[in-house]
């Protein structure tokens, strides 16, 4: 291992300030640094600092020096840290998960002596040495210490194992002591293990020895009994100093030790079992290392040093990149960090037992980490960070890993599988298996926990190819064999491991129950199957049907819906269960029975609560209460009472959930008066077994429990007085008797004299049962009774009263038994006979009376007739000889045989209606030949001949009908046969029966009907072969019509109609049909016209791709420019035959032009490279600007042409100008010469002549002049010319008057030459009154098109100054303007002033402004809200103008709610005694005081610019006229306010004048008109409260609390001022509008007053003076005196006064004193300011006071 720096987290200093301690959190996130100053610093993983927290000292009166820390730790779970410091205490602190978390101390543990080192080795045990040698363990849980053993040496260091698990102790004599809490099976020894020769400052114990090093130099390494294995000396080395700290890295493979700026590693050999030394790293002016701590996943070494520094290093061997994705860190032989680069996650893989790790694979979807030792296998799940590390031979490789279960890992090797769960160190099972596919085995892990199993583990693999074997895994044992008949080819265990599904290669889908060894086959042809994760829930598919088993226990009821594709797979989450179908290229969801699936699983796993809570949800329907009564019942079977009352209260069984409810009081009563579970208690079993109904089992638990009369009472309850009176008998209870009378009285009572005779009965009383038997109504009782004892036959009278209850209740038979006993024959007969009795009665008429024996034979058979015994009946007709009803109930009890004997032994015609019925028989048990032999016997051939039709037998049936029926009613019976025949269905019978009798065309009607069409055209073409072309058709036609296109296809070829066929196979999109009929069976073009529509349905490269393979592509582009289906054809060139593309956009641009869609036709020309044809187009139309911007954009020898075309039509239109410039442009002025000359435009012909034919010009010109006097002049040119003509002439007036009437708006220049000219002219040759006129036309003319100074100097030439001056002011020229009236007429400057003001107002320009009108300039700031140059503008002028100003600008700040802002001005630009200005200062005095944050140190700045303000304000009001006015009074009052507040802000900023704050507090309230009340007396309860003035407090509060309801219901009225009553404290102050202090801190109040109330120990009163009056009142309530308040508290002065120069200025001499003295000690600057304003104030200070400057 190397140590490379890597950062410095913590600067050293110049001088000694050692890093004491320092610790890695377990989890890796922390690390945490105690320097000299007693501070722990907290960094994060990366070595950014976070958070820091102060160490406490264990008692302040020592100080906060009074220590130091020497040992500091984390616990197992990060979240704290244990402290532990010589002055005898351990602290330990709840830092929390998160930075920034409160620190608090958690426990304390406070010792005898200092403690030196300490160490958190596992949960709830800190251990620790002390100064005096002991080594202590402190339990955070139970907040105790004790000492593990004590030596008399002072302890030096403290180091545990890599497990935590055992501690080593080094002591100052040089003794190492070994101590485990648990040795792991290693049997190593405990106690004292070495004698080191110095002191072992420098302790580590690594994985295989013991590392110790002190001052001596000289590292020792000792085996596991303390042996010395090695020795490293430096002793002579004068580099090396002493050994003061070392380190052993987490997985004990190497160890650091730090001396004098160096640090030495030792890194463990496995191979040769030794320690080698590694290059040591040596850093100069490191000095001393005091302290190292080894990250926990050994990633990080820091070095803390005697200069308070501390350093990080990078520990590792190598490092590697694995696939771009992962890092592979090996910190140690044995420990890999595996970081994943992109989410950042690490995961540390580490060898429990030391085995170098040799190589690390990332396999499974870049989840599961595989890595081999010598010895070892480790193996990881990257997102669950589960790891494992079990014993494994090396087989060169060969293993094969399996990852698709989540939570084990599947191993092949050499035909055998390894199961490896993630996070055990053992293997979890093995067996012997050739099958590899995951499919073949499947493992279940604990996947759902059910009521009762803890563990649930179990595999199922294949043995071989018909045989499944199932096993636990947590007993290794097997739980089933499965052998089948065929090879298995898929297998599943549900999520409970209960239930097996395997599926075999003839797709057969089979269910097996482990714990019945029972297997079920569910499903044929199985495609899909899968259980629905978190149920039992199965789904599977069966061709077109999903299949849902929503309770697997029952494999029978499966529900089925139809599908349409195949299943690819469940989804479940959100509350829902859906299986995905693929159904062509779409998925659809096949939504489930969440309700079924989610109470099904609730069930399955016993957790009846969740069942419950399902069920809530659901409306009642019978599937809802089918689920209650389940679940009710299971409830009961599992003792969950109340789930089971809440089910019974569902399904409305009120009377079992009072029952179950009054159980469930008692269960919990139970529990609560003795604890444990309370349905243990014996009357709540015995409830539920009466609930059962099992009152044997309520009795015998009453009876364990000695309750006998509990038993009783239920049964009494119950009225079972049998099962009472047997508990009272057999217990022997002395109320047996009274019981018994109790039980017979109640029967007697409830008229139950049936049991009252059964008790006698069994008493031995037999009259008085009798009696009671025949009051019940029960005679046979009474003579079942008599018949037994002889005694009561005697009694002839009771015989006869028993015989005639029996005859009235139709007991015959009971009563002739009772008339044969007492020898009475002919009653008894009488008896039986009625009684239906005949076989006694037979019996006795045999002995007494034989002649009657036939009648009642045939009696009795009429009887067992009666009681449908016919079969018995028959012997005893046949014994009276009556042969009809003998026969009829042979026929009844269907004796077939002797039913045929009887009537053979009959005449003919009583046996022929009977021998019909026989035959029916026959015929049905398919003996035909019987059947017809009967019929004819019975003379019914007609039925003989049904009986064969119906059976088919035809040759029979006609054989037979011929011979005795007409051929015409053959006829009707055979198609009447027929009929029925296809009513039945039995269509082919129905043919042959009317092919037999010559009716073909019914048969063919029939097979239409039920459009069998195969059949129909079978007999079509053999009966009618003309029609069958017709048929065919009219098939086609209605099979396309129902959608059996391929049977249509069939009948429409055959009718020869292939168009019909593909129409058909288009219009429902099979195009690939369509093509094969169409090349098949049609013409010669049919099929490419077919292919090109057909790709025209596809489009894009599937319909090139089509087309190519066809090899129709080129012919299909051209038939889409036939058809103008020119998308589709610039899609196919584009794709495949770019050629074509420009004769298509030739095409489409042709087809457009036809359409009038000339821009788009346009562009098509342009693609096609045909820019002639476009502009040719747009010629044709008339449309010159497109035809010139095409030609000249793409061909350049068109544009003359399109120009001169343009022109002409321009000329048509006398557009003179354009035509020029577009004949021009085309290069052809002679004829732009021509155009010009023939309109007469002679100025442009001669202009163009000119310009471009000089030649031509002179006699052009001559020309012009003959033209001219036969026209005159024509135009603007025409005029100006004419005007020069007239000036050349001398014609000065009819010049100007031609050059005023110049009138071109599209050239001022040209008007403006003209006008000025024509002025010009005027002035020099004209009249002066002509003159005046021409320049005051032409002037307004030139100041029209913005020609203000030419207008103005054509004024001035005239001397109009006036109007001058108005053109220079139009044309905004002040300056001339100005220069113009002061040089000309001085009457005009205040006109040009005012205009220049009225402009800049308008305008906005302030700044100029300013320099002419100040005022206006100020006024036009505050307009536009620019206050600031408002303000900066008016301090310049005088001091009335700014204060103006500054009130308007405070006046707007405070409606802007910014009083603060208003203030600074006046502390700015000070605050004269203007009574306009007194409503500013009192509002911004009310928003003051009003605001929140005011009472704090902080808010002195503001209060003292208040005060400042206001005591300006006061000494302007002393020497103005508003002097010792009510204003004035009022405003000194809240300076002296303003005063207390700033004071009480400075005393709040020092500690020791906390006391003078709270009395500038209670002071205050003396002001309450002024301030707001609630606010005041807050502040003072809260003040007075801080300083434990506890009764002051409560009254400030309550008053507060009062004020704060009064501010609620807006009334003062119901304040009670009894506690300020002899006070300065005023009762009738304003009522503030809304509450000043908020909500929260309301109830803060309420609670303490609460609180404070309740507690008897303060007394609700004021605390008083010598006065005997309220010690902060200034009015002495007896006296009237009113004393002077203190300048420092407010209170009054009652002795040691000091003086001020000014009057009614004076302050107590203790707390001035107290506040000078506060001054001196804290340098307070606000204090000092506070000194100094009174010095103002007061005239100066008194001379006692001191300079703090």
């Amino acid at each position: 291992m190397q140590l490379k720096h890597l950062r410095t987290l913590l600067s050293p200093q110049d001088g000694a300030a050692k890093v004491t301690c320092m610790a890695w959190s377990q989890n890796n996130a922390k690390f945490a640094v105690c320097t000299v100053d007693r501070v722990v610093l907290l960094y994060d993983e990366h070595g950014e600092r976070r958070d820091k927290f102060s160490t406490k000292p264990a008692d302040m009166k020592y100080g906060r020096k009074s220590y130091m820390v020497k040992g500091m730790a984390f616990s197992p779970d990060s979240t704290k840290i244990a402290i532990g410091q010589t002055d005898n205490i351990i602290y330990v602190y709840k830092i929390g998960e998160d930075w920034g978390d409160k620190k608090v101390i958690c426990n304390k543990f406070i010792q005898t002596s200092a403690v030196t080192c300490l160490q958190w080795p596992a949960e709830h045990i800190i251990v620790f040495g002390l100064a005096e040698g002991k080594v202590r363990l402190a339990n955070t849980k139970t907040n105790k210490s004790s000492t593990i053993y004590g030596t008399d040496s002072y302890v030096v260091s403290l180091t545990t194992n890599c497990s935590g698990k055992g501690i080593l102790s080094g002591h100052a004599d040089g003794t190492i002591v070994r101590y485990f809490f648990d040795d792991e099976g290693s049997g190593e020894s405990q106690g004292k293990l070495v004698n080191h020769p110095c002191p072992p400052y420098a302790l580590a114990w690594a994985t295989n020895s013991i590392v110790a090093a002190g001052c001596d130099r000289r590292i020792v390494a000792y085996g596991k009994e303390g042996h010395v294995l090695q020795t490293f000396d430096y002793s002579r080395d004068p580099q090396e100093r002493e050994f003061t700290t070392a380190a052993a890295s987490p997985g004990g493979q190497s160890v650091v030790l730090g001396s004098y700026d160096r640090l030495r590693v030792l890194n463990w050999s496995p191979r040769r079992s030794i320690w080698e030394e590694a290059k040591p790293k040596e850093i100069a002016n490191l000095y001393t290392v005091t302290a190292l701590a080894w990250k926990r996943d050994g990633s990080r070494l820091c070095a803390g040093t005697l200069c308070g520094g501390v350093e990080q290093f990078d520990c590792c061997l190598r490092r590697s990149i694995y696939k771009n994705k992962f890092e592979l860190t090996y910190v140690g032989p044995s420990q890999v960090i595996v970081k994943n680069l992109s989410s950042g996650t690490r995961v540390v893989l580490k060898s429990h037992y030391g085995y170098e790790v040799e190589e690390v694979k990332i396999l499974g979807k870049e989840r599961y980490l595989v890595a081999h030792t010598s010895d070892t296998l480790l193996l990881g799940d990257l997102n669950t960070n589960r790891l494992s590390e079990v014993a494994w031979q090396g087989s060169g490789g060969n293993e094969k890993y399996f990852f698709e279960n989540e939570n084990v890992c599947m191993i092949f090797n050499a035909g055998e599988l390894t199961l490896v769960e993630y996070g055990s160190n053992d293997t979890l099972g093995s067996v012997r298996t050739e099958f590899m596919n995951p499919h073949l085995i499947s493992v279940r892990i604990n996947e759902r926990r059910q009521r009762g199993i803890e563990d649930n583990k179990k595999l199922a693999y294949l043995i071989d190819v018909k045989t499944i074997a199932i096993v636990d895994l947590i007993g290794g044992y097997n739980i089933g064999t499965i052998s089948h008949e065929s090879r298995v080819d898929w297998l599943e265990l549900n999520e409970t491991g209960h239930k097996l599904l395997f599926r075999d290669r003839k797709l057969r889908l089979h269910l097996y129950d482990i714990e019945g060894c029972s297997k079920t086959m569910i499903l044929n042809f199985c495609s899909y199957v899968q259980w629905v994760p978190g149920s039992d829930v199965l789904v599977a598919q069966n061709r077109n049907s999903l299949c849902v088993w929503y309770n697997i226990e029952a494999p029978e009821r499966v529900t089925m819906s139809s599908i349409r594709g195949e299943v690819i797979g469940l989804e479940r989450g959100g509350g829902k269960t859906e299986v995905m179908v693929t159904e062509g290229v779409t998925t659809v969801a096949y939504t489930l029975d969440e309700g079924l699936i989610e109470f099904g699983t609730a069930i399955d796993d016993g957790n009846y609560t969740r069942a419950t809570a399902f069920l809530e949800t659901l409306e009642m329907t019978p599937e809802t209460e089918a689920m209650w009564k389940t679940l009710s019942k299971l409830a009961l079977e599992a003792r969950q009472l109340h789930i089971a009352e809440r089910c019974f209260s569902a399904l409305g069984h009120v009377a079992k959930a009072r029952f179950l409810h009054k159980t469930n009081e008692i269960a919990d009563q139970v529990s609560r008066e003795y604890g444990g579970e309370g349905t243990d208690f014996y009357q709540v079993r015995a409830r539920l077994a009466m609930l059962e109904k099992n009152y044997k089992l309520a009795e015998m638990i009453f009876l364990e429990q000695n309750a006998v009369e509990e038993a009783m009472d239920m049964y009494q309850e119950l009225h079972r007085w049998d099962e009472c009176i047997a508990v009272a008998q057999a217990k022997g209870h002395p109320a047996l008797e009274k019981l018994r009378r109790g039980y017979y009285q109640w029967l007697m009572d409830t008229q139950q004299e049936e049991r009252a005779g059964e008790l006698q009965e069994s008493q031995g009383d037999g009259l008085a049962a009798i009696s009671l038997y025949l009051k019940a109504g029960l005679p046979a009782k009474a003579a079942r009774l008599v018949l037994t004892r002889e005694e009561l036959l005697a009694n002839t009278e009771l015989v006869e009263h028993i015989t005639a209850a029996l005859i009235k209740g139709e007991l015959y038979e009971r009563a002739g038994d009772l008339f044969e006993k007492i020898r009475n024959p002919q009653r008894a007969l009488e008896c039986y006979c009625k009684g239906n009795a005949f076989m006694k009665a037979v019996e006795l008429a045999r002995l007494a009376f034989p002649v009657e024996v036939v009648r009642l034979e045939e009696a009795w058979g009429d009887h067992l007739v009666q009681q449908k015994q016919l079969d018995a009946a028959i012997n005893h007709y046949i014994e009276a000889r009556c042969s009809i009803k003998a026969i009829e109930a042979a026929l009844g009890a269907r004796q077939w045989k002797k039913a045929i004997y009887i009537l053979d032994l009959q005449d003919q015609n009583t046996a022929s209606k009977y021998y019909p019925r026989v035959a029916q028989h026959y015929a049905s048990l398919q003996e035909y030949e019987i059947a017809e032999e009967l019929y004819i016997k019975g003379d019914r051939t007609k039925d003989a001949i049904d009986m064969y039709t119906q059976a088919g037998r035809w040759e029979q049936a006609h054989k037979l009908a011929m011979k005795c029926m007409r051929p015409e009613d053959v006829s009707v019976l055979y198609i009447t046969q027929a009929q029925e025949m296809e009513k039945q269905g039995k269509y082919r019978e129905a043919e042959r029966l009317y092919v037999t009798v010559e009716e073909p065309d019914l048969a063919i009607t029939m097979f239409k009907k039920h459009k069998l069409y195969d059949d129909m055209i079978r007999l079509v073409g053999k009966h009618h072969p003309d029609l069958l072309s017709d048929t065919h058709l009219h098939l086609g036609k209605e099979l396309e019509a129902e959608g059996r296109l391929q049977e249509a296809e069939y009948h429409y070829l055959e009718a020869q109609e292939w168009k019909a066929t593909v129409n058909m196979y288009r219009s429902n999109g099979l195009w690939e049909e369509a093509y094969r009929v169409a090349k098949a069976h049609g013409s010669t073009n049919a099929h490419k016209h077919v292919a090109y529509l057909w790709a025209k349905s596809l489009g894009g490269e599937s319909a090139v791709r089509l087309l190519n393979k066809l090899g129709l592509l080129e012919a299909a582009i051209d038939h889409a420019a036939d058809n103008c289906s020119f998308e589709f054809a610039f899609e196919l060139s584009r794709l495949a035959l770019k050629h074509k593309t420009p004769e298509i956009h030739l095409r489409y641009a042709m087809y457009l032009e036809d359409e009038g869609k000339f821009e788009e036709a346009e562009a098509e020309f342009i693609r096609a490279g045909k820019p002639k044809e476009a502009v040719l187009m747009f010629v044709h139309n008339q449309d010159w600007e497109a035809a010139q911007r095409v030609a000249e954009a793409h061909d350049p020898d068109s544009v003359a042409e399109v120009l001169v075309g343009q022109a002409r039509g321009a000329l048509e239109e006398k557009d003179f100008q354009k035509a020029e410039g577009l004949l021009l442009r085309a290069q052809r002025p002679g004829l732009a010469l021509n155009f010009y000359k023939e309109a007469g435009l002679w100025s442009d012909a001669l202009r163009i002549c000119k310009d471009y034919v000089p030649g031509q010009l002179e006699a052009l010109q001559e020309e012009y002049e003959r033209e001219a006097t036969k026209k005159g002049a024509r135009g603007m040119e025409g005029l100006v010319e004419q005007a020069r003509q007239w000036e050349q002439a001398g014609e000065y007036s009819r010049a100007v008057d031609c050059y005023l009437k110049v009138r071109d708006s599209g050239s001022s220049s040209l008007m403006e030459k003209c006008w000025m000219k024509a002025a010009e002219l005027a002035i020099k040759f004209l009249p002066p009154q002509r003159s005046l006129e021409v320049v005051r036309a032409v002037g307004p003319q030139l100041t029209g098109i913005r020609k203000y100074s030419a207008a103005a100097e054509l004024y001035l030439n005239l001397d109009l100054v006036k109007e001058a001056i108005d053109a220079f002011i139009e044309g905004e020229e002040w300056n001339k303007a100005k220069r113009v009236a002061k040089e000309l007429d001085p009457r005009y400057e205040d006109y040009v002033d005012e205009h220049y003001k009225e402009f800049l107002k308008n305008q906005g320009k302030v700044d100029s402004l300013v320099g002419v009108d100040v005022v206006a300039a100020l006024d036009l700031y505050v307009e536009q809200g620019q206050w600031d140059k408002c303000i900066e503008t008016a301090t310049k002028q005088n001091y009335k103008i700014l204060h103006k100003y500054v009130a308007l600008y405070a006046t707007h700040l405070i409606r802007e709610g910014d009083y603060g802002q208003a203030l600074a001005l006046y502390v700015q630009h000070g605050a004269p005694a203007n009574p306009q200005n007194f409503n500013i200062y009192k509002r911004i005095f009310t928003d003051m005081v009003s605001s929140p944050g005011t009472n704090s140190a902080e808010a002195y700045h503001n209060w003292a610019d208040l005060r400042d303000v206001l005591f300006n304000l006061c000494e302007n009001l002393v020497k103005s006229s508003e002097a010792n006015s009510p204003a004035h009074e009022e405003f000194e009052t809240m300076l002296l306010i303003a005063h207390y507040y700033a004071t009480r802000s400075a005393a709040q900023s020092v500690k020791q004048l906390e006391t003078v704050a709270a009395q500038l507090s209670v002071s205050l309230l003396r002001h309450t008109q002024l301030l707001p009340a609630d606010k005041a007396f807050y502040e003072a309860g809260i003040a007075t409260k801080a300083v434990g003035w506890e009764n002051m407090a409560f009254i400030f509060l309550n008053r507060f609390l009062d004020l704060t309801d009064a501010i609620e219901e807006g009334t003062l009225d119901a304040l009670d001022h009894c506690d300020f009553q002899d006070t300065d404290i005023p009762f009738e102050v304003p009522l503030p509008a809304k509450q000043h202090v908020p909500e929260a801190q309301r109830e803060e109040v309420r609670d303490w007053v609460l609180t404070v109330s309740m507690d008897q120990r303060l007394e609700q009163v004021l605390p008083r003076d010598e006065r005997g009056a309220y010690e902060a009142s200034l009015v002495a309530a007896s006296t009237g005196v009113r004393a002077l308040p203190c300048l420092i508290t407010g209170y009054p002065i009652l002795r040691n006064k000091i003086e001020f120069k000014r009057p009614g200025k004076a302050a107590n001499k203790d707390n001035w004193n107290k506040f000078l003295m506060a001054i001196k000690t804290s340098h307070s600057p606000v204090c000092q300011d506070v000194l100094k304003f009174i010095s103002q104030w007061c005239g100066g200070l008194p001379s006692t006071s001191f300079s703090f400057q």
